[in-house]
């Protein structure tokens, strides 16, 4: 009739003779229930046989059964104590009951539910140590907690006697002894306790395996050291949610600390009615039939319950402090979002292990299709299946690479701002003068190309001096804080054709360009006049803008649903490219020189030139070569530039060197056009769709490239002064053109192969729709509100590490720009980005990526540090996400646990405000926004 150990010393009465006059009526009316019960066939309550069973043996399941008519009295026990920390068997589900010969060896979680019913037995042990004075005062206290659950149990005895008769006659044998044996454990004195309860054990362990008889003798020493440091059962399902949101990263929190902490606030205590309540809320009592159609399958339901119980009490233990106050980042739905978004990572293409996973499956059958269930880990077998760009390019350059997984020095980093000439403005690979100064040749522009350092700087780009938050688009469009980029040598030499002007603390751009003073909108519509077939924003949707200026061209198209890959060195046309980015249009560093483009073949629907200073004749047209490279069959070359429609010498001649490089490459003139409003002409050419015409060629020049020369294989290739043939088989990339925008975006291309393994493990077909269900899902569900981004303040976005591009597929309704990147050594998926209407580039993390510090609002990486740590360190590629995020820009990683551990504490020591972390089966989520916090120390050297 005790509380299970669970009373105050600070409640106890200090008065023995009044304890004592208590303790013998208490005892007197034991007495008397005793034998009542001996004369009534011997019944016992259902308490009392739960409680028997329990301190008979610890580790018995069946100490779950019958907890439903247990309750009530155990509650009145208890209520005087924290509610809380009460256990409530009658709230678990019908499968978690176990009969009591179940196998000794369970789970953490299972002794965890168990250890409430040690209890008791724990303070009989104890009461034969203690004192006679202590035993006294112990009674008193309990006599004053329960005299009113005794008067309950007597009650309820009554009632439920002939019900307990017929469910003891189907139990095992030893059940009469135990019952039995309770019985008359109830009616000794308190003091004979101890002794009766050995004899009970002793029974019991000669039935046990020794196996058993250890185990329950440890557990017994446990519960004796440590008598309140016990989870006790008997909290409902928002009770147990809600004190594990307030125990974060704590397995098994002190009950005594908390006991003590929460005294002098005091605890609500249950009224008869609130017991009557939960009785009726309780679980039905198994009887014997139900317990023995359970038992093969109890271990594994009740582990499942208890999982599912553990993930809603870490919905907030992961978050960080900064976190908790910010109550916008997330609220409880949001929270909910992330347990259905973050399920166990599975492989598609295998079936399932074992049944307690399909047993979890089909628990979350009537659920939303999961991560887990969705895109798991890629599959080991696809790897055979995809070529990567590492092992298309024979020519790759090759680099040292420090082998170590990155994992010391993380604590405690030292950060410096970078000592380079660049200043704000450093681009690593673009700005290392070392590089430079060992270039024997820059006649094919060698000195514009990439030359990376052999280690990736760990230092920090400085702010400029007076840096603002960028203003959002569309304004930024047409305007963006002249302090962010304050270079005004452009201005100077082009503000006569409108392409940027000072404007007190702007730099303004009213929109036009060399061959488009006027505005680029009128240049977009005479150009679509000129070739109807153009389709802007359906036929044509993905173009590429060679020497772009300031990207006012691609900027204006996206007025058209047009998307455009704009390029231009990091040469005398100072921050070309930086003015494009902070005006929010798509734009990298490259220069047309000694090496490939880091685009597939056959995947732009238009390249377009205006006066971009190209020499595309020299050299046997290598350059022009190139773009036939990517340029899709059948999509069209524009040529807006002064040898089109000037008769000056110099044009002439290279009009005519370039008349006779476009026939001999088999590009049809489909017409040279005026615009009359800027005075100037553009030539279209469009690439043949057949090879016919380069069969009729009376000569071979430019010639074809060889059979084993991989035009897709660009990851420094040097350029080749030849042309791919165009493909003719059905099934092949590029004898069909795309669907039309937007249905592009979700269709699989025709020609993967349903016989070729996608990523994921299924064939490749399904594998593209499966992803981009799971993004779309991701996206609206998570990104969209649960991680505290205010996606009005977006514009510029990279997918780090983009497989079939479907993060950026569902985000086509946000007025935002995706540059999508296939790692270096991954499989080459960038041709289907591609054909969906979107568009990316080949990169290696390990290296420095080409733009300007400060380019991009968010950085998206999914499983990128767990691959890439496996080669090169982390903390120059953090230093990198740190130069190429703006200030108040986001990070958003997905990845192994481990992994987001190592970026977390690298963003903390760079002084990052990590929003959220979240872990669920070793995989894991994190949201981090960067500051304007810089080092003030600068680095020795570099």
């Amino acid at each position: 009739m005790g509380i299970g150990g669970k009373s105050r010393v600070a409640k106890r009465s200090s008065s023995v003779s009044y304890a004592s006059t208590v303790t013998t009526v208490v005892f007197v009316t034991l007495c008397v229930l005793g034998v009542w019960m001996l004369t009534s066939n011997s019944v016992s309550s259902p308490q009392t046989t739960t409680t028997t069973r329990t301190v008979s043996d610890t580790n018995s399941d069946i100490a779950f059964s019958g907890s439903n008519e247990e309750q009530p009295s155990k509650i009145n026990e208890d209520q005087k104590d924290k509610a809380v920390f009460e256990d409530n068997p009658g709230q678990l589900p019908d499968e978690a009951v176990k009969p009591d010969d179940d196998k000794v060896s369970e789970s953490d979680d299972l002794d965890k539910g168990k250890e409430g019913a040690a209890v008791e037995e724990t303070r009989h042990g104890l009461q034969g140590k203690e004192s006679a004075e202590e035993q006294e005062k112990q009674k008193m206290s309990e006599t004053q907690i329960s005299e009113e659950s005794v008067l309950t149990q007597n009650q309820q005895s009554k009632q439920n006697g002939l019900k307990e008769v017929e469910d003891n006659k189907q139990m095992s044998n030893e059940e009469p002894i135990k019952v039995h044996q309770e019985e008359t454990i109830n009616n000794q004195d308190p003091s004979e306790d101890q002794d009766q309860i050995r004899v009970v054990e002793k029974k019991q362990i000669n039935e046990k395996p020794k196996e058993r008889r250890a185990k329950k003798k440890k557990k017994h020493a446990e519960s004796i050291e440590r008598p309140l440091e016990t989870t006790v059962i008997g909290k409902s399902k928002k009770d147990d949610v809600a004190e594990m949101e307030d125990e974060p990263r704590v397995k098994k929190p002190k009950i005594q600390d908390q006991l003590e902490e929460d005294e002098p606030k005091g605890t609500k205590q249950l009224n008869q009615d609130q017991l009557e309540e939960d009785e009726s809320k309780g679980t039905k009592q198994l009887n014997q039939d139900q317990l023995e159609q359970d038992e093969p399958k109890g271990n594994k339901l009740q582990n499942h319950d208890q999982q599912e119980s553990q993930v809603q009490g870490i919905d907030n233990a992961t978050f960080n402090d900064e976190t908790k106050d910010k109550p916008e980042i997330l609220n409880t739905t949001q929270t909910d979002t992330f347990q259905s978004l973050l399920k166990t990572k599975t492989n598609q293409e295998t079936t399932e292990k074992d049944t307690q996973i399909e047993a979890q499956q089909q628990h979350e059958s009537t659920s939303e299709e999961t991560l887990g269930s969705t895109i798991p880990k890629e599959s080991t077998e696809s790897k055979n299946a995809w070529k990567s760009q590492k092992a298309q390019s024979e020519n790759e350059k090759e680099r040292r690479r420090d082998e170590s997984s990155g994992k010391e020095g993380l604590y405690g980093y030292t950060w410096h701002l970078c000592n380079v000439t660049a200043g704000p403005d450093y681009i690593p690979c673009l700005d290392n003068e070392q590089a430079l100064k060992k270039l024997r040749s820059t006649r094919h522009f060698e000195h514009r190309e990439r030359h990376c350092p052999e280690e990736g700087p760990t230092c920090l780009v400085p702010l400029p001096k007076g840096y603002k938050r960028p203003i959002s688009w569309p304004k930024s469009r047409d305007k963006i804080w002249y302090n962010n980029v304050p270079h005004t040598k452009l201005a100077e030499f082009k503000g006569h054709q409108n392409w940027v002007k000072v404007s007190g603390d702007f730099l303004t751009f009213p929109g036009g360009g060399t061959q488009f003073i006027h505005g680029a909108l009128h240049y977009i519509d005479f150009l679509q006049q000129s070739v109807p077939n153009l389709k802007w924003g359906k036929r044509t949707r993905v173009i590429l803008d060679v020497g772009c200026g300031v990207a006012s061209f691609g900027g204006y198209l996206f007025d058209r649903d047009v998307l455009t890959m704009s390029f231009a060195p990091k040469d005398e046309h100072e921050a070309q490219v930086q003015f494009a980015l902070e005006r929010g249009i798509p734009a990298i560093s490259a220069v047309m020189g000694s090496q490939r483009l880091p685009f597939p073949c056959r995947v732009f629907d238009v390249v377009h030139c205006a006066r971009c200073r190209v020499p595309w004749h020299a050299e046997n047209g290598i350059l022009l070569l190139e773009l036939n490279r990517v340029l899709r069959p059948g999509g069209y070359f524009i040529w807006s530039a002064t040898p089109v429609y000037q008769k000056l010498p110099e044009d002439v001649e290279i009009w005519n060197a370039m008349s006779s490089l476009t026939k001999s490459m088999c590009w049809d003139l489909v017409i040279i056009k005026r615009d009359k409003l800027n005075s100037v002409s553009a030539a279209i050419y469009r690439k043949p769709i057949t090879n016919e015409c380069y069969d009729k060629r009376p000569d071979n020049n430019p010639p074809m490239c060889t059979e084993n020369d991989d035009a897709n294989a660009v990851w420094h290739v040097p350029l080749r002064a030849c042309m791919h043939r165009v493909p003719i088989n059905p099934a092949e990339r590029g004898t069909r053109w795309p669907a039309h925008w937007p249905n592009r975006l979700q269709k699989s291309p025709y020609w993967l192969n349903r016989t070729q393994m996608g990523i994921y493990g299924k064939p490749a077909p399904q594998d593209f729709v499966k992803d981009y269900e799971h993004w779309t899902r991701v996206v609206s569900k998570l990104y969209m509100s649960g991680l505290g981004i205010s996606w009005s303040n977006v514009r510029n976005v990279m997918d780090m590490r983009a497989v079939y591009g479907g993060f950026a597929a569902a985000l086509k309704d946000i007025k935002v720009w995706v540059m999508n990147v296939v790692n270096l050594d991954s499989p080459d998926t960038l041709p289907i980005i591609y054909e969906r209407g979107l568009f990316g580039m080949y990169h290696d993390w390990c290296e420095s990526f080409s733009t300007y510090p400060r380019s991009y609002d968010l950085l998206h990486a999914d499983h990128l540090f767990s691959k890439l740590e496996k080669r090169c360190k982390l903390q120059p590629v953090l230093a990198e996400v740190d130069r190429i995020v703006r200030p108040g820009g986001k990070l958003i990683v997905r990845d192994e646990s481990d992994a987001i551990g190592e970026v977390e504490n690298l963003l903390k020591s760079l002084h990052w405000e990590v929003h959220l972390t979240f872990s669920k089966d070793q995989e894991g989520i994190l949201s981090a926004q960067k500051g304007d916090w810089r080092p003030t120390a600068y680095q020795a050297s570099i």
